[in-house]
């Protein structure tokens, strides 16, 4: 009896899985009817092996994808948390340094980006009057609002500054990832951060001039270069990789959401801890009041969206992009241009986390419910999809029988031949090898 050694390609193992063959597994069984089974057998194993570390692989995936959006469901207690931590012991916050403020904002941006294609921009900007609607909205009940609570709440002139101030700035930057996280309207939110900033070159100094008697100019230049670099470039940069690499963004999204949820938890504790001596002796009547402001521009920017028609997803992008305010540029403004009243800054600061903590618990809210009509556009989207792809399978049949001159037949012989290449099989999705074997 004897047995000859076979050269076969090395085996793939993955996860750490290494097989212990013994010494008859590397030899040749007796061959039995002219044929040697060996490589078939091998083959077979190998592939369970590899079957079985994907698996395995996959679980994993789902595992922690299901931890991280668990963990991004607790933003408004991560944001709480660090808010109290900065408050009350500010050393445990301070360790982001200040230079490094405008970067953690971009990453989370960058984040964002992540999760949307260009189609989506393209979309948000076909609907000017949604985005109209939004940027009017953020420029008229803020203002209003800020001016109505400060006379009702009877603050003193630093504090009504502070608070008028913050009324009259654009949409802050993290009102774009509570939208997210929201299920509302990304690129809608985008379009809105951008556009109210550019038109805070003009609106906020005409609106401080009408609630103060005082023109505050704003630093238009500053203005816009802040906005490219922590908005609109990082998100255009998230677009293009998503664009180029759209599975592995896909499996990122929800690591990257999660990320997104740390840092302005972070970014809100820093902000409390540079300013706690200030915060822990402003009072009730002004935290009141500015929990009264951005609770009044969440509600607001919702029900008045809704009653002119605008849908759910839209909506609830109105009252985000209404409710939270640009705070660290109003206590840039509230410092740089009311050297005589060093307390309106104070209402910026307390806003900045406010703002933080009732977007986050809104967000968790509304993220339990998808908006109806983002469930009927993704539903309208996977019809047109399968529709396009039935087009091009009838073109390629039609290409097909223009090639090979032979047309469709149910018969089957050793004369006819395959109704399509393993080579062109090998190209074609499961939906589209499907739909041709049905119209073979």
């Amino acid at each position: 009896m004897q047995f000859r050694l076979l050269r076969s390609k090395p085996l793939a193992f993955s996860a750490g899985i290494t097989p212990v063959l013994s010494r008859k597994a590397t030899r040749a069984p007796r061959l039995s009817g002219g044929t040697n089974r060996l490589p078939e057998r091998l083959k077979k194993e190998n592939n369970n092996i590899i079957v079985a570390a994907s698996a395995a692989g996959d679980g994993l995936y789902d595992r922690l994808e299901s931890l991280a959006t668990a963990a991004t469901n607790l933003f408004p207690l991560f944001v709480i948390s660090c808010a109290i931590l900065g408050a009350t012991k500010p050393s445990t916050m301070t360790w982001l340094p200040s230079s490094l403020l405008s970067w953690t904002s971009g990453l989370s941006m960058l984040g964002m980006g992540l999760t949307l294609t260009f189609k989506d921009f393209q979309r948000a900007l076909s609907n000017p009057k949604q985005i109209l609607t939004g940027v009017t909205l953020q420029y008229t009940v803020m203002p209003t609002l800020a001016f109505v609570i400060s006379r009702i709440a009877q603050l003193p002139l630093d504090m009504t500054i502070g608070l008028c101030v913050v009324g009259a700035c654009p949409g802050g930057t993290a009102s774009n990832i509570v939208t997210y996280l929201a299920k509302a309207d990304v690129p809608l939110s985008v379009t809105m951060t951008t556009a109210s900033t550019l038109g805070a070159v003009i609106m906020t100094p005409f609106l401080t001039s009408i609630l103060l008697g005082t023109l505050v100019p704003v630093n238009a230049a500053g203005l816009l270069m802040s906005t490219l670099q922590i908005v609109l470039i990082p998100v255009l940069v998230g677009c293009a990789l998503n664009q180029s690499f759209p599975r592995t963004m896909a499996k990122m999204a929800p690591f990257s959401a999660f990320g997104a949820v740390i840092l302005i938890a972070v970014l809100c504790g820093r902000i409390m801890a540079d300013n706690s001596s200030s915060l822990l002796s402003a009072g009730w009547p002004l935290l009141c009041s500015v929990f009264a402001l951005h609770a009044g521009g969440f509600l607001l920017g919702y029900l008045v969206s809704k009653a002119v028609g605008v849908k759910e997803s839209a909506a609830r992008t109105n009252s985000i992009e209404v409710g939270m305010q640009n705070s660290a540029l109003g206590a840039l403004l509230a410092t740089q241009h009311f050297p005589l009243n060093p307390c309106a800054a104070v209402p910026c600061a307390i806003s900045a986390c406010t703002h933080s903590m009732l977007g986050s618990m809104l967000a968790a809210i509304w993220s339990r419910r998808e908006p109806e009509d983002a469930i009927h556009e993704e539903k309208e989207r996977r019809e047109n999809n399968l529709a396009r792809r039935k087009l091009e399978v009838r073109s390629w049949i039609s290409r097909w029988r223009a090639r090979t001159g032979v047309s469709f037949s149910l018969e089957v012989g050793p004369t006819v031949r395959a109704w399509v290449t393993p080579d062109e099989r090998d190209t074609y999705s499961p939906e589209q090898t499907e739909f041709l074997t049905r119209n073979r």
